[in-house]
């Protein structure tokens, strides 16, 4: 028995009910719908198991990664020799006041609808980014003038070293798409948004707004990671693509979104090999058009 066995009989017995699934292709968990296959994908079911979980993943010296909802990651198609750690049933959210009380696994649509619910404004913005918590915390996720900076009030993470701690707002480091969490590998477990009261029915026509304005202006309807790449310094990573003529750009059965140049989408049988082939033109055609070289924002895993 290898260690990735070794280690998920161990998981299992001592957490009865943790989805465990060998040679797992990881097209079914991202929103690219591409990915090879991993060695292990599991799903702790509490934060008690997931943090056993990657406590031994460490000590065993397995490679390993956490993973969300897969919304802005893009696997080759090989397979991956790793374990794939899901936060997707860390799915617990309360309201207290104010504030929101949240796993990491649960979605931004989620939490976005039960601040409306509850009168709370703050994360219109969110509704409609395909993300989860930890993954959004992890990116500072944001859309439409708004970042999850502005309304987390604290993290709890666990550290390198397996130990389970709490940050405020102001020392997660959050930037443009970016967090202290992206540097450290520590992983996220839960947050507390700190939200504010507001009238239900305006909170619900701007989130009517922003859907409206999505569907019209982003390819929904087909598999992609959203922005493909960061806002640059100067302009917009759409507008420079467009501007270069290379909105509708096809390599195999990826493109540059006809309906938004911001989006690379899967037409149906795209590969990660087409889709960073299609990046490395759009990054060489916006850099001869404008000067500027654009960064990917989706995270690729060789």
């Amino acid at each position: 028995m290898d260690r990735i066995e070794s280690f998920a009989r161990d998981l299992n017995a001592g957490f009865p009910g943790t989805g465990i699934f060998f040679g797992e292709p990881m097209r079914k968990h991202t929103t690219f719908r591409i990915g090879g296959t991993v060695s292990l994908f599991a799903e702790p079911k509490s934060i008690e198991a997931f943090v056993w979980a990657e406590r031994e993943l460490r000590g065993r010296g397995i490679e390993h990664m956490i993973l969300g909802n897969g919304s802005n990651v893009l696997f080759s198609d090989n397979p991956h020799r790793l374990v794939v750690l899901s936060t997707a049933r860390l799915d617990t959210l309360r309201v207290s006041g104010d504030s929101l009380i949240s796993g990491a696994g649960v979605l931004l649509s989620r939490l976005a609808a039960a601040a409306a619910r509850e009168g709370l404004t703050g994360l219109e913005f969110a509704q409609g980014i395909p993300g989860s918590l930890g993954g959004g915390i992890y990116m500072n996720a944001g859309a439409y003038g708004g970042e999850l900076r502005e309304v987390t009030e604290a993290v709890t993470y666990l550290d390198v070293n397996g130990v389970l701690r709490t940050v405020p707002r102001d020392e997660c480091d959050f930037g443009y798409r970016h967090s202290r969490f992206e540097d450290t590998g520590e992983a996220i477990l839960s947050a507390t948004l700190r939200l504010r009261p507001g009238d239900p029915e305006k909170i619900r026509e701007r989130m009517e707004e922003l859907a409206a304005m999505r569907r019209e202006k982003q390819p929904m309807n087909m598999p992609s990671a959203g922005s493909t790449f960061k806002r640059p310094k100067d302009g917009f990573a759409a507008k420079l693509i467009d501007d270069a003529g290379l909105k509708g750009l096809t390599v195999g059965g990826a493109q540059v979104s006809e309906k938004h140049a911001g989006f690379i989408v899967n037409t149906g049988n795209a590969t990660y090999d087409d889709v960073t082939a299609l990046m490395e033109l759009v990054k060489r055609g916006v850099y001869e058009s404008s000067g500027i070289t654009l960064e990917p924002e989706v995270r690729l895993i060789p």
